[in-house]
């Protein structure tokens, strides 16, 4: 299988990163094209994959073309490949916002196309990735996507009416838990601590606490009483976050980040 992206941004070299450093794909099935020369000879040195400057050559040689772009600049990327055939080939759209009708009206005809939201966290191949295959995607072609998603963290299928909640919950949400962990070290800077040292226990403890979701399977609600003890400091903070309408600001934020992406 031959894997083409188009567009080497932060996400796209990520994806890139994780499919060839897990070897899962050999770098020499690999193309990437962008209109930035210095960000093609990043890739090609880093990872050893083929570079384009023109996005046809890329589709010309891949089985699996990777539209990693933002979602202002998809419909220009678009024009320039849509008279081309693609027969037998799958299309993957990461651009936020962007659905499965919009990708078929901007080629002008229907394709085997994959609405995908990933997160930055992919950049450290902790990603979490939510597909939405349309009805002329195989079961094995989409199988065979979501494995190049799993190489740089956990990926799922989602109907795609889900997919601007999926920008609520993670597309979105890493930005308001580096808010949460630079919040927690700013409160223990106050106590005296060194910033890079209490940065060091944020993460740390936020890090430890996402595995133990995850690992035990356990609802959060049963992890939290666990960490509080009666009369103890723990529910203290609870009472304090509750009285401050943590969960709440929560809730909105995500509210207002998904009609957000309902808009564009």
């Amino acid at each position: 299988m031959k894997i083409g992206f188009i567009g080497t941004g932060n996400m796209g070299s990520a994806m890139m990163s994780g499919m060839v450093s897990g070897g899962l794909v050999d770098a020499s099935d690999v193309m990437a094209s962008d209109i930035f020369q210095a960000a093609l000879d990043k890739v090609s040195e880093e990872l050893g994959v083929g570079t384009s400057t023109n996005n046809r050559d890329v589709v010309d040689f891949a089985d699996v073309i990777f539209l990693a772009v933002k979602p202002q600049y998809l419909p220009g990327a678009i024009d320039g490949i849509k008279d081309m055939n693609f027969d037998g080939k799958v299309i993957v759209s990461i651009a936020a916002g962007q659905s499965l009708e919009k990708l078929t009206s901007l080629f002008g005809k229907q394709l085997k196309f994959i609405r995908v939201m990933p997160n930055t966290p992919a950049l450290v191949g902790e990603g979490m990735s939510a597909l939405s295959p349309n009805e002329l995607v195989t079961d094995e072609e989409a199988a065979d996507v979501m494995r190049l998603f799993e190489s740089f963290g956990k990926a799922e299928i989602v109907p795609e009416r889900l997919q601007d909640a999926v920008v609520g919950i993670s597309g979105s949400s890493p930005a308001y838990v580096y808010m949460f962990i630079e919040a927690l070290a700013d409160g223990a800077v106050a106590e005296g601590m060194p910033r890079t040292q209490a940065y060091k226990f944020a993460a740390q403890a936020v890090l430890g606490s996402a595995k133990m979701v995850l690992e035990t399977g356990e609802h959060p609600g049963v992890l939290k009483d666990n960490v509080c003890s009666p009369g103890g400091t723990t529910i203290e903070a609870v009472a304090t976050l509750e009285a401050l309408g943590f969960r709440n600001a929560i809730i909105e934020a995500e509210r207002v980040c998904i009609d957000k992406s309902r808009e564009l």
